[in-house]
């Protein structure tokens, strides 16, 4: 049988300030929630082809997004007294120069992220106008405190590094990959003496130097 909303079982979810023992719970679960997650790529505009090449640029944050319930009015109790614990995790924290880091925890979802958005409905009111009913759209971005494995195998685009020519690449394409931005191709050309950056000699070794040189 379905737990009910009363059971014991029921696991709430709730929000943790990280580095803290302080826990936010959400009056109602949420009934869904949206995890987005993308990257961007840049075009490679390279003169001769009919459409540019794309290049992996970067991934974009990864977001979580749900509505948040609240209704007090069994309480005769202003439904604000809750919302605000949840709008407040938008302030700056003093220690921090920052919003605070938080965890959101439901179940076997454990999302280290801060929040980035949030919308209030108010949709039900006493006779004096206090409101007695909110929902909230709340969205959080991940918060990343490390890099993964795979990143930290990426070479860094600030440090001197050789690069051999294969057939089909252009200094467009090499600049895209090694520094994220096809637009940066010069500081390639002038350190290796590159005349005409549209002709490669394939096999090749050239050097590819940081940014700042």
């Amino acid at each position: 049988m379905a737990d009910s909303a009363t059971s014991s079982k029921l696991k709430k979810a709730f929000i943790q300030i990280k580095d803290s023992n302080e826990k936010i719970p959400v009056l109602f679960n949420p009934t869904e929630y949206s995890i987005e997650k993308s990257n961007e790529f840049a075009n490679i505009n390279i003169p001769g082809l009919e459409s540019p090449m794309l290049q992996y640029s970067r991934g974009n944050l990864e977001t979580l997004t749900m509505d948040l319930f609240f209704d007090s009015y069994a309480e005769d109790k202003d439904v604000r007294d809750y919302t605000n614990k949840i709008t407040d995790l938008l302030k700056i924290k003093p220690s921090l120069h920052a919003p605070p880091i938080l965890i959101f925890t439901w179940g076997s979802l454990n999302f280290t992220c801060v929040l980035s958005r949030v919308s209030k409905k108010f949709t039900m009111f006493r006779s004096d106008g206090i409101p007695v009913r909110a929902t909230l759209n709340v969205t959080f971005n991940e918060y990343k405190t490390e890099l993964n494995e795979r990143e930290k195998s990426l070479e860094s685009p600030d440090r001197t590094k050789n690069y051999v020519i294969k057939r089909g690449d252009s200094l467009w394409a090499i600049a895209a990959k090694e520094y994220g931005d096809p637009a940066q191709w010069r500081p390639i050309a002038y350190k290796n003496n590159i005349e005409n950056p549209r002709k490669l000699e394939m096999g090749r070794e050239i050097t590819i130097p940081p940014l700042d040189e």
